[in-house]
C-alpha cells in the first residue's frame, strides 16, 4: 500500500476514533501504548515510564490461569483464593483439606511448596511484526503461509529464549496486524503461605458468583522463590491501608484471557448459534456427573468439589457470554460497527480491493468451521490421564522434527513448561477419573452416534463404563514416574507401552492429528491472513489509539471507584463487614450463606465498618482475576476477583454505565489477617512494618 493511500485512510477514518473510546474507561491496554491521552484528558494523570516499569515488573502471571502482584520485598505474590484453588487441592487430603480449613504458615519452614505453579513476570516486549510478515512475503497459497508464520514464530521464540535465558512467547495483536515477543522471567518454586477457608472465600457460592454487591475475602499468599531463597525485589507493590475512595482513580494490572471484540459479525453468530449452546451442554452434563460423584460420601465431594467449583464458573460465564450475543442491542451494535467499517473501506476503491474480501472470506470459513463444532466439543474422554497419555504419544513423536514443523504445544521454547506439567506430582484419583470418563463418552455416544470415528475408537464395543473402568483401573500413569520413563525412553518405549492408556492415545493421535489440520487447513490458514487485513485496515483507521483483543498477556485498565444503578436502585461502592453478618444472617446462616466458625466467634474482634468489597470501572475480563488495583501511587488498594452480572457481555462490548469489575478491599484483607487469622507477622510483611 502506498503512503498516500495510509494516508487518506487514516484521514478518513479519524472521525470515527471516538467510537472506539465510547466509553472513556473501556480497554485493555499494552504496557508499551498506555492510554496516557485519555488518563490526562479525563483524570489529569500521566503515567511516566517509570511508574509502568514499575508497575509491570510488579504484576505476575499465574499459568494455571489468573494474574497476581509482588507485594512485599521478600517474594510475597497476592492473587485470589480461587485461583490459588488448584493448588490447595493437590496439596490437599483426606486429613489435611485446605480448601474447606485454609492455611496459614507462621513460618518459612511450613510453607507449603506448590505441586506445578508456574508464575511468569514480564521482562521485557519487542516488536516483530517485520520478521513475520517477511517470513510469509510472496506465499500465495494460505497453508503454505499459515506453516511459514509457525516456523518463524518458533524460531523467534527458540533464539529469544537460548539468547535470554527467559520464555518467550510471540503474541499476535490487532487480528495479527502487530506481533510482539513477549520475554518472561519464570519461577517455578512457589509456596503457600495463607488462603482463608472457602466459605469466606466464596461467600453466597455459585448464586452471588458475578453478582453484587458481594461480601468474599477472595484472597490468597503465596511466596515465590529463586534458587531456594525468597525472591528479594524492589519491585513490589507497596500497601494502601485506606484504599480507594469513592470516585477515585484506580488502575488494574493483569492478565485478561480473550475478548471477541474485533470478531466479524459472522463469527459471533457461529459463537451464539453453535459453538455456546454445545458448550452449555458439556458442562451441564459435566456438572451433573461429578455432583453425582460428589454425593457418594465426604471424600468425594473433596476430591471433586474444586472441579465443581471450576466448571459451575465457567457455564455462568458462557451463560452470560450466550445471552449477551441473544441481546438485540449487543447484536444491533456490533452490526453497525461492522456495517460502518465495511462502508469506510467500501467507499475508496482502493481499500475496497485491498481489505473489502476479508469479511466474506472469513464467513466462508465459519460457514465450512459449523458442521465441524459438535465434534470438536464432544470428542473428548474428559480424563486427566487421558490427556496425559496423548500428550507422551505426541511429545515423543514432536521433539524428533524441526521445531518449525512441530504441533504448535510442542515448539521447543515451551518444552519445559510442558514437562513441568505433565510430570506434575499432583493426586489423580481413579474412582474420579473412571466418573469423569464414563459421563463425557456417554455424551459422546448421545451427541456424535456409535459410529463416529471417536467413538468407535474409544468404545471398542464397550459401554461407556466399561471402557473408563478397564482404561483407568488399568493405567499406572497417575504415578509420574511410569510418565517419565515413557517420554525418556521415547518412541520405542511409547509403541511398546501396553498401558490401556497409552494404547488408546496411539489410536487416538491420528485422529487428533486430522482434526487438528483439518481446522488449520479449512479455518486457521484462511482467517488469519483475512483478519490480518482487517486489523490493519482498523490500525490505519484508529492508529494507537484502540486496544487490541485479550491475549492473557499483562494490560493495564483504568476506572474509579464507583456504585451504579441496578434492580431499580443503585449499587453502593463499596460493602462492609457489617453487610456480610447481615446476609449470612438473612439466610439463617445456611448453606453458601453459612459463615466459618472463626468468624461467627470472632465478630466482635472486628471493626464492622471496615470496607470489604467495591466495584470499579475498569475494563476486566477472565484471567484479571487476582489482579492488583492500584492508585496514582501504584500502592495496592484492592483484589480483583470477579465481574458483575452486567460484565459478562465484556467479551463483546464494554458498557460503562453498569459493567463492573468486584474486587476485595486493602483494609479488608489486613483487618482479617491481624483479628481473624492471628497472622500479624505476615500483616505486618504486608505493609512494611
Amino acid at each position: 500500500m502506498s503512503l498516500r493511500l495510509e494516508i487518506a485512510l487514516a484521514a478518513m477514518f479519524s472521525l470515527s476514533v471516538s467510537a472506539v473510546a465510547a466509553h472513556a474507561e473501556e480497554g485493555m491496554w499494552t504496557f508499551d501504548n498506555p492510554p496516557t491521552k485519555l488518563l490526562q484528558q479525563h483524570y489529569g494523570f500521566t503515567p511516566t515510564q517509570p511508574w509502568l516499569d514499575h508497575v509491570r515488573l510488579s504484576s505476575v502471571r499465574l499459568n494455571d490461569g489468573g494474574s497476581g502482584s509482588f507485594v512485599s520485598p521478600d517474594g510475597l505474590l497476592l492473587t485470589n483464593h480461587h485461583v490459588a484453588r488448584g493448588q490447595l487441592q493437590k496439596a490437599s487430603n483426606a486429613e489435611h483439606d485446605y480448601i474447606r480449613d485454609g492455611f496459614y504458615a507462621a513460618t518459612p519452614q511450613e510453607e507449603l511448596k506448590s505441586a506445578d505453579l508456574e508464575v511468569n513476570v514480564l521482562q521485557s516486549m519487542e516488536n516483530v511484526t517485520d520478521r513475520m510478515q517477511d517470513g510469509a512475503k510472496g506465499i500465495s497459497d494460505v497453508k503454505k503461509a499459515y506453516d511459514a508464520r509457525q516456523s518463524v514464530i518458533a524460531a523467534i521464540e527458540s533464539e529469544s529464549q537460548k539468547k535470554t535465558g527467559l520464555r518467550s512467547d510471540v503474541v499476535p495483536l490487532y487480528q495479527g496486524s502487530e506481533y510482539w515477543l513477549y520475554r518472561y522471567k519464570k519461577y517455578t518454586d512457589v509456596r503457600l503461605v495463607f488462603a482463608p477457608e472457602q466459605q469466606i472465600a466464596f461467600f453466597g457460592g455459585d448464586p452471588d458468583n458475578f453478582t453484587y454487591p458481594r461480601y468474599d475475602l477472595d484472597m490468597a499468599i503465596f511466596r515465590v522463590y529463586d534458587n531456594g531463597k525468597p525472591l528479594h525485589s524492589t519491585d513490589y507493590l507497596k500497601w494502601s491501608a485506606n484504599g480507594a475512595a469513592d470516585g477515585e482513580l484506580i488502575f488494574i494490572s493483569g492478565h485478561p484471557g480473550s475478548t471477541a471484540r474485533q470478531d466479524t459479525m459472522a463469527q459471533l453468530v457461529t459463537e451464539r448459534d453453535f459453538r455456546e449452546p454445545l458448550l452449555l451442554q458439556y458442562f451441564k452434563v459435566r456438572i451433573d456427573a461429578m455432583q453425582a460423584y460428589a454425593a457418594q460420601g465426604g471424600e468425594q465431594a473433596r476430591q471433586v468439589n474444586s472441579l465443581i467449583f471450576g466448571l459451575q464458573n465457567s457455564q455462568k460465564a458462557y451463560q452470560g457470554r450466550y445471552e449477551a450475543l441473544q441481546d438485540t442491542r449487543v447484536i444491533a451494535k456490533k452490526q453497525k460497527e461492522e456495517e460502518e467499517f465495511r462502508g469506510l473501506v467500501s467507499a475508496k476503491p482502493g481499500l475496497q480491493s485491498e481489505y473489502g474480501g476479508a469479511w466474506d472470506t472469513i464467513a466462508a470459513a465459519e460457514l465450512k468451521a459449523r458442521p465441524m463444532i459438535k465434534q470438536q466439543v464432544f470428542r473428548r474422554t474428559d480424563s486427566a490421564l487421558a490427556n496425559l497419555a496423548l500428550q507422551i504419544v505426541q511429545y515423543v513423536a514432536e521433539i524428533k522434527k524441526p521445531d518449525g514443523e512441530r504441533l504448535i504445544a510442542f515448539h521447543e521454547a515451551g518444552l519445559e513448561s510442558l514437562k513441568y506439567r505433565m510430570l506434575s506430582p499432583a493426586p489423580i484419583y481413579p474412582a474420579m477419573e473412571e466418573a469423569r470418563m464414563t459421563a463425557a463418552l456417554t455424551e459422546a455416544l448421545k451427541q456424535l452416534g456409535p459410529n463416529d470415528e471417536f467413538v468407535v475408537a474409544v468404545l471398542a464395543g464397550r459401554t461407556p463404563q466399561q471402557t473408563a473402568h478397564e482404561l483407568v483401573s488399568g493405567s499406572k500413569l497417575a504415578d509420574p514416574k511410569q510418565r517419565q520413563a515413557l517420554i525418556t525412553g521415547g518412541e520405542a518405549a511409547v509403541a511398546a507401552s501396553t498401558d490401556p492408556l497409552v494404547v488408546l492415545a496411539r489410536k487416538l493421535d491420528p485422529l487428533s492429528r486430522s482434526m487438528t489440520k483439518w481446522n488449520k487447513d479449512n479455518v486457521e490458514s484462511v482467517e488469519q491472513p483475512a483478519g490480518e487485513k482487517l486489523g490493519k485496515a482498523r490500525f490505519l483507521a484508529y492508529g494507537k489509539s484502540a486496544y487490541p483483543d485479550a491475549t492473557f498477556t499483562l494490560r493495564l485498565s483504568y476506572g474509579s471507584v464507583n456504585g451504579y444503578p441496578m434492580n431499580g436502585t443503585k449499587a453502593p461502592p463499596k460493602t462492609t463487614f457489617y453487610g456480610l453478618y447481615d446476609r449470612a444472617r438473612s439466610f439463617d446462616f445456611i448453606g453458601p450463606f453459612a459463615l466459618p466458625k472463626r468468624y461467627m466467634e470472632g465478630r466482635d474482634k472486628l471493626d464492622l465498618e471496615t470496607p470489604l468489597d467495591f466495584v470499579a470501572t475498569g475494563d476486566i475480563i477472565g484471567g484479571n482475576s487476582g489482579s492488583p488495583v492500584i492508585n496514582k501511587q501504584a500502592e495496592l488498594v484492592g483484589l480483583i476477583f470477579d465481574g458483575n452480572i452486567e460484565s459478562l457481555a465484556g467479551d463483546f462490548v464494554y458498557e460503562g454505565e453498569k459493567n463492573r469489575a468486584v474486587a476485595v478491599h486493602s483494609s479488608a484483607m489486613i483487618e482479617a489477617l491481624r483479628k481473624v487469622y492471628g497472622a500479624s507477622k505476615l500483616a505486618d510483611e504486608l505493609q512494611g512494618k
